[in-house]
């Protein structure tokens, strides 16, 4: 916390969860905050909400780098959270994935550097991991550009999983459905997720500022849940039983999600901070060398997924979701 007590942070897509939750989070540190994003009405409400006098509103897009050149100045730290990230969207605009996802982090990158931002912290998904859809790979390619930026300003990525009731997650939708009384749309029953309440993602991300070096990944290890056992959790709080429809799983979409692949854990180091479970994986400069795994030579490890995570129990589901203030 001492290190980014008094400091200057731009926060790109800061209108978003992850930065209202860290802005919130640093509310005793006299952090001056720059919120850039392109949704003029997100600012509009996020102003007249919090009402904060130490947050400057930018409307811009990081698509646009002389925008983000002109703000970056006299920034100590950038948390790049600007991304499209909907699943669908990507695989029928793959085009507009890389021009925000790859190109926009490439300027975010370039800007940071030439107004001297001691570090970025950028924010990627578990869909980085062996992806399978157009969001995910420009999410992966987002990683390579900062693991790969050789300038003065330190590059680090912070991967997770999903977010309880991020923008677009399954969770806050299963809830309106139930209170329009609709029912309940279903890929698969059995198709699994990360389970990650956001106040851990922030906390992470501190860690990342204070500790994380040039090409460092850290990566959280939260619990995982069946899209059955949470329809099952929301039925125990709800004490009612819904209708549900099954639709199929959609193009670019995965049984179980991957945080970790073995060539990844293969390196990590792993830490239990503050109650947070995560894996730091330094830069990688040269050859991994064979596999040592729990003092076995040559044992590959296994990736680390939703499948094969703890998985959670239904009330164990609900109290997760009741810790994120979504019920």
């Amino acid at each position: 916390m001492e290190q980014i007590k008094g400091k200057k942070i731009l926060i790109t897509g800061g209108t978003g969860s992850f930065g209202n939750a860290f802005i919130d989070f640093s509310k005793d540190c006299d952090i001056k905050f720059i919120v850039f994003s392109r949704d003029e009405k997100k600012q509009h409400d996020m102003f007249v909400e919090r009402n904060d006098s130490n947050i400057e509103y930018v409307v811009g897009d990081i698509r646009d780098k002389s925008k983000i050149l002109d703000y970056c100045q006299d920034v100590d730290y950038v948390l790049h959270a600007a991304a499209l990230k909907h699943v669908p969207t990507g695989e029928n605009f793959p085009e507009e994935v890389i021009n925000t996802n790859v190109l926009g982090t490439k300027n975010v990158i370039e800007a940071a550097e030439k107004c001297g931002v001691e570090k970025i912290v950028n924010l990627s998904t578990d869909k980085a991991v062996y992806p399978v859809n157009a969001y995910g790979m420009s999410k992966a390619l987002a990683e390579k550009l900062m693991s790969a930026h050789r300038g003065d300003t330190v590059c680090v990525n912070l991967r997770y999983g999903n977010v309880i009731g991020s923008r677009g997650s399954v969770i806050p939708l299963f809830i309106n459905k139930i209170k329009e009384g609709l029912p309940l749309t279903i890929t698969n029953a059995n198709m699994t997720r990360f389970l990650l309440p956001l106040s851990h993602a922030v906390a992470l991300s501190k860690k990342c500022i204070e500790v994380g070096e040039r090409g460092d990944l850290f990566v959280m290890r939260p619990p995982a849940a069946t899209i059955s056992t949470v329809i099952e959790a929301l039925e125990l709080h709800f004490e009612d039983s819904f209708e549900k429809q099954i639709i199929g799983i959609r193009p670019g979409e995965k049984m179980d999600e991957a945080l970790l692949t073995p060539e990844e854990i293969h390196r990590a180091f792993r830490f239990t901070d503050d109650g947070i479970d995560y894996m730091k994986i330094p830069h990688l400069d040269a050859n991994i060398g064979d596999f040592f795994y729990h003092g076995e030579e040559s044992k590959v490890p296994d990736a680390f997924t939703s499948g094969n995570t703890t998985q959670l129990n239904a009330e164990e589901t609900l109290n997760l979701i009741k810790e994120a203030g979504i019920l």
